[in-house]
């Protein structure tokens, strides 16, 4: 599977996901959002919630836990399945750019 965002065509798994990491960038989550999940905008709680786990990501190379997450984030997981349908693991970690979890997310 592909989709084509900013200009260039990005290697999906069959689920959604990122194959290639490092073709992750924010007009890449915005497409992954739109296409992937039907969010037409990222809001700022959005966008804390992809910086999170981006960065937990390209510093560790997995996912961060879900108590992580909410408390970097300082959300509740039930607003995180909120703003991601999916939730954390098949919503955000989709649109953060990482490859399909393995994993506890």
């Amino acid at each position: 599977m592909s989709a084509v965002a900013a200009v260039r065509e990005l290697a999906l798994s069959p689920a959604g996901f990122l194959v290639h990491p490092a073709d992750w960038s924010d007009d890449v989550a915005r497409h992954l959002a739109r296409t992937g999940l039907g969010l037409e905008e990222l809001t700022d709680e959005h966008w804390a919630v992809i910086r999170c786990i981006r960065a937990h990501f390209v510093a560790h190379r997995r996912a961060p836990m879900v108590r992580s997450l909410c408390a970097a984030t300082g959300l509740r997981l039930k607003r995180i399945y909120e703003l991601f349908p999916g939730g954390p693991a098949r919503g955000a970690c989709r649109v953060a750019g990482l490859p399909t979890p393995d994993g506890c997310v």
